[in-house]
This record gives structure tokens, C-alpha cells and sequence, in this order.
């Protein structure tokens, strides 16, 4: 008998065992999702590190690895509209440690090859006959996206090299911290900055016109050469590095290293990362015989190369003082944790973000509570452990803003506060704000701080407000930070802004998901007709190319609300708009035809300058192959894309950039 509930036991904890992997591989690759496609940040690196080592030891003890497990698998499918290309070659991780020890056991008495494991965006780079031929980035591991265009911007890659043969290198795309604050700096909107200089650097590099690339000052540094025909490299990965460096590359920072000396070399490169201008999130080992490296073989993860290490992060302990609770424009409420000051990396640090209301309840975040914090990768402070865990119980009810209640929403199995109030002064600032944008009324300096001075002062409670602060010249002038000069400057901006586009308009407003292109779509489909827009049902918006459900229905309440309404009639009270009616340059073959571009293009810098081409000829670019679609122009006829197998199910004739050229120069 005890034998049978003995074996039940057992069958019950092996059960446990694997409902908790399988909640383990949901919750990481969910965070990983949200982290490499979105840019946000569902945990801290800290609890990733951790529930990660979980899941890899209750895989080992139950032999139980789901198919799409983050152990077993490297990184998402791509979801931008780049093309897509197969590497030659898989692109592994590397197995991690954060002990110096372990690094020196690994390497057995070979030499090494130790350097920075930059935090940017892998990119695969190939050449033939001297000339940068593709840029492909690291994708999933397996397929990537063609951004040969923007690589070709990038501050230090040669476009052409001596070498002849065919040379295939990747690289670490990286953007300086420097280059990073200078950007974020020119951004009004504090919920429109980047979180750090790798999303920005990730969104720098897909973009679908390489303009924007060749702004942000994106710089490659190779750290590994796949391959290079008829090169003797003396089977040395320092041979290697020393060749790149010949054909006009810049190497990731390197060093020959030994079991005896790496702690040494590790100490060195700890040192540096903290006053380096690029991003860093560890350093990377590899046997310098490249014949003996590759006999190692791999796992189906890792290859056995070579190994990352992982900074192994500085903490400290100090004591929750309050939990500060931030909103932002779209009416989520952050929690962050303000504690005694302690220091970190050789800074002073006293506040941390606390990501949501799931990790603040999971830390069970009390004031008072004895915390240990530290830097993520060196950089973002954040928290380790709470020792004490009194319980959290400061969830606020209120708005801190307002004072009107909140409430909290579950999104992927998290949860968040929002203020649900429409007229909280956080999302009147953040609004006002995203009118007075650049692409929006481009008025030019009306920062976040001086709308919030504004809105607080009650100057502005709707958008027409803005062209009458003048009313307000005694006020505004004696404000702290003003004075005559910078009032007038600001009147003339304003003034200048009266005068606009009508998609402008559209824009500023804030209207969910509608961008500038959607809104530059919709007011082209009414001939800049503002009236005629705004009197168009759902049905009617979406016989427009290019929007669907789910734009129309944005579009369509936001003005069945009156006081919406009654401010937009406001605002046009203002103003005076303008479109240049002349704008289309005619072309009976192009005009009222609906274009789908795909693939990479060789005549034209990107795609995005075959649509102004097509648009300005009185044609619509639309994203996706539908019966509405005239032609697909994809310079690779043969392709079986999926964008080619649609055309050719529905009869769309499928033309190449020449064809192209020659309809539109007819």
C-alpha cells in the first residue's frame, strides 16, 4: 500500500514538474516577444535569468522539452514588411555563464580569444567581386530581413573592399550612448523616447527608408568571419580579426587570453564597459584554433565554440522608501520604486521601474521593505529581491493625477493600472503635446514642460486654446523660464501653424491608429475634403485601399463623440488649410492603380521611393495582395513569396522594376 501512494506521489510531483514548465516556456517567450519585437519590458533581466535557470533544470530532471521552449529555440519569426532571405548557415547563441571560473575552465589550456559581446543588432554582411552585395540581420536564427540599403548607410561599413572573392562576416549593429541621448533629447514626448540604444538601434536598422538610417549614426563592428575563399588565416581567429581589419572593417575589441590570465583580462573589460561609449551586456570566449573549436561539435542550441559571459551584476541593499505611480499619455499608470540612495556601478542610484502591478504584487513591495537592487546589464537599475516582502498594499484606487479612479486591465497574463478618465490632465499634456508635434502642427518650440505649464495654468483645455494664448501674453511672459523674446517666438510658431495640411489635422488630433500614413491615406481618398471625411460611415471608409476594420472604427467613433466633434470644429475655426492641388504628376498607366511593392529594388534607394513615385503619379500603395490590387512589382518574378502565389491565384499581373520604369515614363 505505501509502495502505491509512494508511486502516486511521485506521478503527482512529475505532473507539477511539467505544468510548471509549461508555465515557464509561456511566460519567457512572452517576455521575450514583448522585449526583441515591442520593445517593452514584461520582467526584469534578473527574474528572466532566474525563472530561465528553472526551466533548464526542471527539463534536465524531468527529460519533458516542449517544442517551443526558449532552451531549445533562438529568438521569433520577423514581422516586418523587409524582405525575407534563408541564412547559409544557422545562427546559434552561445551557453552563458556569469563566472569568471567557469570561462577559465572552458577554455582548457587553448588560447582564447576574448572580446565584447555588444547589445545592438546582428547583422550578416556579403561580398563579392570587392562590393557589399546583401545585408541580411540575424532574424530567428535561420531567416533574416534584407537591409542591404540602410547597412549601406551605417557610419563605418566599406562598400567596397579589396578582397575580390566572396566574403561573408557578421557583425554587431550598435548605436553610442552619446548618439542615444542626443536623440532621445530631441524628443518632446517623454512616452515617445527610447527605453535604451538597442530598440533603437534594432528600429534604426529595419527601417523601410534608409533616411532615417543614415540620422541615427549606426556603427558595425565585425566579431566573426563565416566565410573567405582562398584566405589562409593560419586556423586563427586572431588571423582573422587581423584580416577584417585589412579590408577597412572595424573588429569588436579583442584580446588573446589564457586560463592564467582571465581573470585578469575579465577585470579589465569590467572596467572599460563602464565608461564605454557603445552597449555592452557581456563578453564573449572562443578557442582561437578554429579547427579545434569546430571539432567540438554543438547542441541543438549551442555551438561548443565558444561560451558568453554574462556581467555578473553589482547589487546592494537599501530600503523602500514609496512606490511613485507615473501616468502616461494613453492612461497607464507605472509603478517605480524610490528607495534610499545607494551606489551602483559607480553612480548613485535611487529610483527603479517596477514594469507593472504583476511584478510589484510578485515582489510583495511594502514600505519599508529591505530591497536589493542593481544595474541591468550594467545600465538600468532595477530590482533583485525584496527580503523582507511586507506585502504590497499601495495599489492606488485614484488617478495620482486627477484623483478619479482607476482600474486594472490583464494583457498576456499581466496586469496594469489605468486612469480612465478622459480629461486627466497627464493625457490632456501628453495629447496637446502630440498636436503640436513635428508631424503633426510642427510647432516649433512647445515642449511636453511648457504644454504642462500651460494646461496646469488652464490656458489650454482644448486645441484651439493654442492659437489664443495670447490672451495670456502678461502671464506667460512673467512665468518662471519665459520672458518677451520667447513668447513672441512662440506666437510666431503658433501663427505659422495655422496655416496646414489637412492631414496634419487628421494626425494631431490622437485619434487610436491613425498614423501619418493612415491619415495622409484617408484624406487623400476624400481629395483633402475635411467635411466629407468626417461625414463617411464605417462602410464607406473601408472601400478606401488599405483600411480595414479596424482603422474605420477608430476613426468613426472618435467623432460620434460630440465633444470630440465640437472640438474639431473649433480647432478649424483656427485655421486655414492648404493642399497642393498639383501635387500629382498625372500618369494615365499609374493614376487610380492600386501597387504592391515587394522584394528588394536596385533601381530606386528603397521601396519607400517607388511609393512617393507612384503616389505622386495619382497611384496607392497598399501592403498586402488583394482583389483590389492592379500590380505586384517584384524584381524577382519567379519568387514563391507568398505575395507572388497571391498574385498569381488572383490573375494580378506581376511586373519588375524595368516594366515599371517604363509605364511611368510613358
Amino acid at each position: 500500500m505505501s509502495e502505491v501512494v509512494s508511486n502516486r506521489k511521485e506521478e503527482n510531483d512529475f505532473h507539477d514538474k511539467v505544468n510548471r514548465v509549461k508555465e515557464l516556456v509561456s511566460l519567457l517567450n512572452q517576455a521575450s516577444k514583448v522585449y526583441y519585437q515591442d520593445g517593452n519590458e514584461l520582467m526584469s533581466n534578473f527574474d528572466y535569468d532566474k525563472l530561465y535557470d528553472e526551466l533548464v533544470e526542471l527539463e534536465k530532471d524531468t527529460g519533458f522539452v516542449m517544442s517551443n521552449s526558449p532552451t531549445i529555440n533562438v529568438g521569433y519569426e520577423v514581422l516586418s514588411e523587409l524582405p525575407k532571405e534563408r541564412h547559409e548557415s544557422p545562427m546559434l547563441s552561445l551557453d552563458k555563464t556569469k563566472e569568471v571560473e567557469a570561462l577559465a575552465d572552458f577554455i582548457k589550456g587553448y588560447d582564447g580569444v576574448i572580446s565584447w559581446k555588444l547589445d545592438g543588432l546582428t547583422v550578416v554582411l556579403t561580398y563579392r567581386e570587392g562590393n557589399l552585395l546583401k545585408a541580411v540581420t540575424r532574424g530567428n536564427g535561420e531567416i533574416g530581413e534584407v537591409i542591404t540599403n540602410n547597412a549601406k548607410v551605417f557610419q563605418n561599413i566599406p562598400l567596397t573592399i579589396p578582397y575580390k572573392g566572396e566574403l561573408i562576416l557578421r557583425g554587431e549593429a550598435v548605436i553610442k550612448y552619446s548618439d542615444f541621448e542626443k536623440i532621445n533629447d530631441s524628443i518632446e514626448d517623454v512616452s515617445a523616447k527610447y527605453k535604451n540604444p538597442r530598440n533603437l538601434c534594432s528600429g534604426s536598422v529595419r527601417q523601410l527608408s534608409n533616411e532615417i538610417t543614415a540620422k541615427r549614426n549606426v556603427n558595425f563592428f565585425a566579431f566573426a568571419l563565416i566565410k573567405a575563399e582562398g584566405v589562409d588565416f593560419g586556423n586563427s581567429i586572431l588571423g582573422q580579426f587581423a584580416w577584417l581589419k585589412t579590408q577597412g572593417f572595424e573588429v569588436v575589441e579583442h584580446y588573446k587570453v589564457t586560463s592564467k590570465d582571465m581573470a585578469k583580462r575579465v577585470a579589465y573589460f569590467a572596467q572599460a564597459v563602464t565608461k564605454s561609449d557603445f552597449p555592452s551586456d557581456g563578453l564573449v570566449l572562443m578557442f582561437d584554433d578554429i579547427a579545434y573549436g569546430n571539432s567540438l561539435g554543438r547542441t541543438a542550441k549551442f555551438p561548443r565554440n565558444g561560451i558568453a559571459f554574462k556581467w555578473k551584476d553589482e547589487t546592494a541593499k537599501t530600503t523602500l522608501k514609496e512606490i511613485e505611480w507615473s501616468a502616461s499619455r494613453t492612461g497607464l499608470i507605472n509603478p517605480v520604486a524610490i528607495f534610499e540612495p545607494v551606489e551602483l556601478e559607480g553612480t548613485t542610484v535611487s529610483r527603479a521601474s517596477i514594469h507593472n502591478v504583476s511584478v510589484a504584487r510578485g515582489l510583495e513591495l511594502g514600505i519599508g521593505d529591505e530591497i536589493e537592487v542593481y544595474k541591468a546589464n550594467m545600465i538600468i537599475p532595477q530590482i533583485a529581491e525584496n527580503h523582507t516582502r511586507s506585502g504590497l498594499t499601495t495599489i492606488p484606487c485614484k488617478c495620482p493625477v486627477c484623483g478619479e479612479e482607476t482600474i486594472i486591465k490583464e494583457d498576456n497574463g499581466f496586469q496594469f493600472l489605468y486612469c480612465v478618465n478622459k480629461e486627466c490632465p497627464a493625457k490632456k499634456i501628453k495629447r496637446y503635446t502630440h498636436f503640436a508635434g513635428r508631424n503633426a502642427m510642427n510647432i516649433e518650440g512647445m515642449s511636453e514642460e511648457t504644454m504642462e505649464k500651460f494646461v496646469d495654468s488652464g490656458y489650454i483645455r482644448e486645441f484651439a486654446d493654442l492659437y489664443k494664448l495670447s490672451r495670456y501674453e502678461e502671464e506667460i511672459v512673467g512665468t518662471k523660464g519665459f520672458g518677451q523674446k520667447s513668447f513672441d517666438k512662440l506666437m510666431a510658431a503658433i501663427d505659422q501653424s495655422r496655416t496646414t495640411e489637412s492631414y496634419r489635422v487628421i494626425y494631431g488630433l490622437g485619434i487610436l491608429n491613425i498614423g501619418v500614413t493612415n491619415a495622409k491615406m484617408l484624406c487623400k481618398a476624400f481629395h483633402n475634403d475635411l467635411e466629407q471625411l468626417l461625414s463617411a460611415d464605417r462602410e464607406k471608409l473601408m472601400e478606401i485601399d488599405g483600411v480595414g476594420e479596424i482603422i474605420a472604427d477608430s476613426f468613426t467613433s472618435y467623432f460620434e463623440d460630440e465633444n470630440n466633434r465640437q472640438e474639431y470644429h473649433h480647432l478649424m475655426a483656427e485655421l486655414t488649410i492648404v493642399n497642393d492641388e498639383n501635387e500629382e504628376e498625372q500618369n494615365d498607366k499609374i493614376s487610380g492603380k492600386t501597387f504592391v511593392i515587394t522584394g528588394s529594388v536596385h533601381h530606386f534607394a528603397n521601396r519607400d521611393e517607388v511609393k512617393q513615385v507612384i503616389e505622386k503619379m495619382g497611384g496607392k500603395v497598399t501592403g498586402s495582395v488583394t482583389k483590389k490590387t492592379d500590380y505586384l512589382i517584384n524584381n524577382d518574378v519567379t519568387s514563391s513569396s507568398s505575395k507572388n502565389k497571391k498574385a498569381k491565384e488572383l490573375g494580378i499581373p506581376i511586373i519588375t522594376e524595368e516594366e515599371f520604369l517604363a509605364m511611368a515614363g510613358d
